[in-house]
């Protein structure tokens, strides 16, 4: 694998638009890289932020150019991805978009059952990846920052298991353990590829920490 990515620190918690770690399909084979987490958000998702910004300054007395507007409307980007019928998500789906997000562990927020519940496959939370899509994207991802390009990913959802269901109903991430799975994710047929967007069977997943942001334990060195 080509390793794009240098000397990388732990990661005891990724957040949004963050950088993290991805394994892509690169023109030279396989590739380690690091991209910022949160895919481009749908045009409409960014005409209706623009619309209620426009509406704020015009309130304001000020002149719009929406255009201009909408072109630097900030986008913190989609984490996660559900519906891959959109034609928003369909246009990465192939292979040369698909990527893994290795992962230890991963947090589901649950107030009333202390707040992050940190899963794992076990209690020595062994490598696992999420089925993911990147894309290299221009836009306007924090207003400081202005227009810049930057290589972007999130991952795939599923319905939840019944470990995951009990704190977080709506969903989980599609997670990929063996390496026949990886291997159909990043190379098979888009229709053969998302067979895999469904749940751990049922037992699969531990809870290794609560409360915290980030894991405090980790994976042993």
């Amino acid at each position: 694998m080509n390793r794009y990515v240098g000397n990388l620190a732990p990661m005891p918690g990724v957040f949004p638009d963050y950088k993290a770690p991805i394994m892509r399909n690169g023109a030279k084979g396989r590739e380690l890289a690091t991209a910022r987490w949160g895919m481009p958000s749908s045009s409409k998702a960014l005409m209706d932020a623009t619309e209620k910004r426009a509406e704020k300054l015009q309130a304001k007395g000020k002149t719009v150019d929406f255009k201009e507007l909408l072109r630097l409307e900030p986008d913190g980007g989609t984490t996660n991805i559900r519906n891959v019928k959109s034609k928003h998500w369909a246009r990465w789906l192939g292979v040369e978009n698909r990527c893994v997000v290795p992962f230890n562990s991963f947090s589901e927020f649950n107030k009333a059952e202390g707040g992050d519940i940190w899963f794992a496959l076990d209690e020595t939370r062994p490598l696992a990846c999420f089925a993911g899509i990147w894309t290299n994207w221009t836009s306007v991802r924090k207003v400081k920052e202005g227009e810049t390009t930057n290589d972007l990913y999130a991952f795939l959802t599923t319905e939840p298991n019944a470990e995951v269901a009990a704190i977080h109903p709506k969903a989980m991430p599609v997670i990929l353990t063996k390496p026949d799975e990886v291997e159909t994710w990043m190379t098979a047929p888009p229709d053969e590829a998302l067979k895999l967007q469904r749940p751990l069977a049922n037992g699969a997943l531990r809870i290794v920490a609560r409360g915290a942001k980030e894991d405090p334990a980790g994976p042993p060195a």
